[in-house]
């Protein structure tokens, strides 16, 4: 048994050094292309493997607080930031508001149009079909979504026909696929695709400015928080940067 025990100690030793040469990033499902290449340039700096989880925002939040072990959490918005902090599941010092981004409209290849983000604008008659987003309640791009249309008076014309999905990458697939008319997404996303036209932007007043914060998990490897560092550094600004992204430092 003294001998089973040992091994037992010893394998959880192992895995502990294991852990700490790991960091486990949760972050908003629009981040995914640049965070990937983020994640592989610093690996191959620092000889850290960095492993991204992708997700909703909410979803990720929703499994941190369930117990999910992670070092860094990321939201595309603030809400969810602060249900964590309020739940005292970050470390309140290392909240910083890192990026912006835009919200546009977006059509099928197959399917150009231009919309114009205005009061006067009839999407009735103008833009017929479904449009799709994040899940207005719980989604952050679905939460700004519904913020535009109510303030250019489109939401109770739309509601009706619109697609919720559990992420902003489901909306912009659903787009590519041409299995929506119309989605909503960030400007991010829409240059990542390649596949989808811009139809529209919605002004920076219609919602709540767009804040992506970044805070570590209470229990980080200690190799997380040069990693923190490195995402406000010049090389991963100018990779934000060409993938539509904006620091805001």
């Amino acid at each position: 048994m003294k001998k089973w025990a040992l091994l037992c100690l010893c394998l959880v030793s192992v895995w502990a050094q294991a852990e700490e040469g790991k960091v486990k990033v949760f972050a908003a499902a629009s981040l995914t292309d640049v965070m990937n290449i983020l994640a592989r340039q610093y690996s191959q700096q620092a000889g850290v493997q960095v492993v991204p989880v992708y997700g909703g925002s909410g979803t990720l939040a929703k499994q941190l607080e369930q117990g999910a072990p992670g070092d860094l959490f990321i939201s595309a918005d603030e809400k969810w930031m602060q249900y964590l902090k309020d739940k005292h599941l970050v470390q309140n010092a290392t909240v910083k508001s890192w990026l912006g981004n835009r919200l546009v409209m977006i059509t099928p290849p197959a399917k150009p149009l231009t919309i114009k983000a205005e009061a006067s604008t009839d999407v009735n008659q103008q833009v017929p079909g479904y449009w799709c987003t994040g899940d207005t309640l719980s989604v952050p791009v679905g939460i700004y979504a519904k913020q535009s249309l109510t303030s250019l008076g489109w939401w109770d014309k739309l509601k009706n026909r619109l697609v919720s999905t559990q992420d902003v990458r489901a909306a912009l697939n659903l787009v590519e696929r041409d299995e929506c008319d119309v989605g909503i997404v960030y400007a991010s996303d829409a240059q990542a695709s390649g596949k989808v036209n811009v139809a529209g932007e919605f002004p920076e007043n219609s919602h709540v400015p767009i804040v992506y914060p970044m805070a570590l998990l209470p229990n980080a490897s200690s190799a997380t928080m040069a990693f923190y560092h490195y995402l406000q550094s010049p090389e991963a600004k100018k990779a934000l940067i060409s993938y539509g992204f904006k620091p805001l430092e």
